[in-house]
């Protein structure tokens, strides 16, 4: 993969620029991009939203959950984005189906993703009977109303991202979880060169 100069130094998380990947890409550096996606994601979605963050709210802790559910579903299914039709709500199925720690949301991922994810990113309110605390159960259900606790979530969100880190450092360079981030990760880098001027 071409990538100029410019974009080579844009910086991935800390310490980990998009040069830094693509030289680990070169000597199948498999501990280091795990170690710099996991970085990644800590960095951008967790350590907002995580003890010791002051004023964490259990709705902005939702709304960065969310983001972060479907940017690590780009990662471990190798899209390149989640612009097609019906993509970001696959996104939610396929993470509460792959990981037993969510299993309390199956046979509720469309109502969570039509008024958990899509309530607060187009509302800015959760919707459908939703509600968002940080105390009680994972989730908490009574008659028609779900309550999430934000706190046990964004735990096990971060146990889940811990867990794909150590997936990517097992498994060997040619197995389908490097293909696919492999993938997605051409698409980060590209997004990082300037556009060039249409003639």
């Amino acid at each position: 993969m071409k990538i100029d100069a410019t974009a080579r130094e844009v910086e991935l998380a800390t310490k980990f620029t998009v040069g830094d990947y693509l030289d680990a890409v070169d000597h199948k550096d498999r501990a280091r991009i795990a170690e710099g996606i996991q970085r990644r994601f800590s960095e951008r979605y967790l350590k907002a939203v995580s003890p010791p963050s002051p004023n964490r709210h259990g709705f902005t802790m939702m709304a960065v959950a969310c983001l972060m559910i479907e940017a690590l579903e780009s990662f471990r299914r190798g899209w390149r984005d989640t612009k097609g039709r019906g993509a970001s709500e696959l996104a939610f199925h396929s993470f509460f189906d792959a990981h037993e720690s969510f299993a309390v949301f199956r046979g509720h991922v469309r109502d969570f993703y039509e008024g958990v994810r899509c309530g607060i990113l187009h509302q800015a309110e959760t919707t459908l009977g939703w509600r968002i605390r940080r105390d009680g159960s994972l989730l908490k259900i009574n008659g028609r109303i779900r309550t999430i606790n934000a706190d046990k979530f964004v735990a096990a969100l971060t146990n889940e991202l811990d867990h794909y880190r150590d997936q990517l450092k097992a498994s060997p360079w040619d197995d389908d979880l490097w293909k696919s981030l492999c993938t997605r990760m051409q698409r980060i880098c590209a997004n990082c060169a300037p556009k060039s001027k249409s003639k």
